[in-house]
């Protein structure tokens, strides 16, 4: 008598829906009357079947998993993302905050679909790269926003979300964006011990490339204070990863400011507001003098007194980081956003 031994054997499930949507749920929103207006049809409240994309589904306890007619496969989840940047993104349909919303979710759904099918490769790179493109510029975009039209927090959750699931892709092959989202990564979480080790342990030829030097050299900067040096190289990084850095720039100021409380504090000591405004890389000397206002500094005829026992943080946390033309707005240039997300870098000055 034999014995036979039985293996468990993952099963890959392969969804077999050819549309953004499928029937069944586009069917479903639309007896709700849950359908966004980005996906109806011109003048009538039906849905637009070639522009119905899948939303996302939170999951339940108990809920069933769902039907290979229910999930879209790789190619048809790279359609959807494309149709999402290029019509939607690029297709000026709506206030910013109103694309937002409506692409992080339908993203989210795309990147959902791909992790129940365990779909791995060149396109999940191609799907993570651009998710991560059109979330950085969002972080942007939408920084001046109230928490009910951009959380910051949620949008930080699903950045670092697609960073761990795109650098633990990058092993598996050789794929040409790799040191732009590796120094993405790394100004992302300037000043992260654990991002910069991670960088550090990528291959010679990842490390020396420009991208990755320069976020290398402004992570550098930070963790030894010269925040002068710092803002000064974040002025050489391109549009997308300035982007990334923004969240960060607030806190930069605010810390070159304490120090320089502390390095010039004088009752008889003035500093130019024209010259500290260049070194906090502002876009303009009334906005200089109102963050050294913020800090309790003493602001008169273009003029900024530092003074220890004066400075003061205006709050709990790190500094917010407004909109700044200087260090991030003019690198757009002419070029669309669609453009921008699909990775079409400018050209070199």
């Amino acid at each position: 008598m034999t014995s036979a031994k039985c293996e468990e054997v993952d099963v890959v499930r392969v969804g077999t829906c050819t549309g953004m949507c499928p029937d069944r749920e586009r069917d479903e929103r639309q007896r709700q009357k849950r359908l966004h207006r980005f996906e109806i049809l011109a003048g009538q409240p039906a849905a637009d079947p070639r522009r119905t994309v899948k939303e996302y589904s939170r999951p339940a306890a108990g809920k069933e998993a769902p039907r290979l007619s229910e999930l879209r496969p790789a190619r048809v989840l790279l359609q959807t993302v494309h149709y999402l940047i290029d019509e939607i993104v690029g297709g000026n349909v709506g206030p910013w905050a109103e694309v937002y919303d409506y692409v992080f979710d339908r993203l989210r759904s795309v990147r959902q679909d791909m992790t129940i099918q365990q779909i791995d490769g060149q396109i999940t790179v191609t799907i993570l790269e651009k998710s991560l493109r059109f979330l950085l510029c969002a972080s942007y975009f939408l920084c001046d926003e109230q928490i009910r039209v951009f959380d910051v927090k949620m949008s930080d959750v699903h950045v670092q979300e697609c960073f761990s699931w795109l650098l633990g892709s990058y092993p598996t092959g050789e794929y040409e964006n790799e040191a732009e989202f590796q120094a993405l990564a790394v100004l992302y979480n300037l000043g992260s011990v654990k991002a910069h080790h991670h960088a550090l342990l990528l291959p010679e030829h990842i490390r020396n490339t420009p991208d990755m030097r320069l976020a290398f050299d402004i992570n550098r900067d930070f963790a030894e204070g010269n925040y002068v040096r710092c803002l000064r190289a974040m002025r050489r990084l391109p549009f997308l990863h300035s982007c990334a850095i923004h969240r960060h720039i607030g806190t930069v100021r605010q810390r070159l400011l304490r120090v320089f409380s502390h390095g010039y504090s004088s009752r008889n000591c003035r500093y130019p507001m024209r010259a500290l405004t260049g070194l906090l890389a502002l876009d303009s000397q009334l906005e200089a003098a109102d963050l050294c206002e913020q800090h309790g500094l003493e602001v008169a005829g273009g003029w900024v007194r530092f003074q220890r026992s004066c400075y003061r943080e205006p709050g709990p946390g790190p500094l917010p980081s407004g909109p700044s033309l200087t260090l991030v707005g003019k690198k757009q240039g002419g070029r669309s956003v669609s453009s921008i997300v699909h990775g079409h870098r400018a050209p070199p000055d």
